[in-house]
């Protein structure tokens, strides 16, 4: 576990970038947490509020896109760099690309030109399953072939190959992390467990897209955190990508019944087309994440689910994310 390190985390306001937040906070890290507080979602002033009365967290609204920002925080000898800031979401992508792409490549071309003119140690990026698009075997190992279906998964592989460039031509010790499914509490209200969820407990029927046979490699928000920090802590990843999921696999259909096990309250689905930019399956083989990083996933989709409903019961109506409508 890093210790009493400075670290800066972009999107640190966000889902996995909070949780990561309170992890190293609790270690006694020196967080530098960066987030432009955007209105896509409603609720990030909740999910740092643990984190505002820490004396080794400093909140720092900034952009990603502001590079001048980015090169004056990064002034203040910060070590370490979790690049978490992105937009997310597939379905977002569709209906909106040149704002995915501006943020999520500009957005990390301007984070590895601010490392390489600073005394940073060492970034981890953020990138996705998406990258790879429909799968040409399973599960999918990082030398998949890349063919993203989505302006998201094209927009992260972009991000991608900027920095393999960046460590290949200037030397930069960057790594990236292909995120599969992850949900917990706080996660993105437009992410299908979080929509589910508030249907079932609604005692209203769930949307499922297609026959529901697709399948998803879900990975609870603690564990991803444990693999992105560990991800710090190991060597021999410059330059490298590695999968971070449960290493399983669980069709739509199967989620939705552990959903209303889970919950108590019996609902039947509607069926409704596909979405486009969606891929059938992902499972991730995780055998480098666990060789090279000590990467070890311990929340079963039972136990993640359980962990989700209670928050989400438990959880001030104002305080669960909502989207922009």
């Amino acid at each position: 576990m890093l210790e009493e390190r400075r670290i800066l985390i972009t999107g640190g306001a966000g889902f996995i970038g909070s949780h990561l937040a309170e992890e190293l906070v609790e270690h006694n890290n020196i967080v530098k947490l960066y987030d432009n507080f955007n209105d896509f979602y409603f609720n990030k002033e909740a999910n740092i509020k643990s984190l505002k009365e820490k004396k080794n967290c400093e909140i720092i609204k900034g952009d990603i896109l502001d590079l001048e920002a980015l090169n004056s925080v990064l002034k203040d000898d910060i070590e370490i760099v979790f690049h978490i800031a992105a937009q997310p979401g597939v379905r977002v992508s569709v209906q909106a690309p040149f704002k995915t792409h501006s943020t999520n490549v500009t957005g990390t071309l301007n984070m590895l030109v601010a490392v390489q003119n600073s005394n940073v140690e060492k970034l981890i990026n953020a990138s996705s399953s998406s990258v790879y698009g429909p799968p040409k075997y399973l599960p999918i190992d990082e030398n998949h072939p890349t063919d993203p279906v989505s302006p998201y998964g094209a927009s992260k592989l972009a991000a991608e190959k900027y920095c393999k460039s960046f460590y290949r031509v200037y030397g930069i010790n960057v790594c990236s992390l292909r995120f599969f499914t992850v949900y917990g509490p706080r996660q993105r209200p437009d992410m299908a467990i979080h929509i589910f969820t508030q249907k079932i407990l609604r005692n209203e029927p769930p949307t499922i897209f297609g026959d529901g046979n697709q399948t998803r490699d879900f990975t609870f928000i603690n564990d991803t955190v444990s693999g992105v920090i560990a991800s710090a802590e190991a060597k021999n990843t410059a330059g490298e990508a590695f999968n971070l999921g449960k290493g399983e696999r669980c069709s739509v259909n199967d989620l939705i019944s552990l959903l209303i096990k889970t919950t108590g309250n019996a609902v039947k689905p509607i069926f409704t087309k596909e979405m486009k930019g969606d891929v059938s399956h992902t499972w991730a083989d995780i055998t480098k994440a666990k060789n090279i990083l000590g990467y070890n996933p311990q929340i079963s989709i039972e136990a993640g689910l359980k962990k989700f409903v209670d928050w989400y019961r438990s959880t001030p109506p104002n305080e669960i994310p909502k989207a922009s409508p």
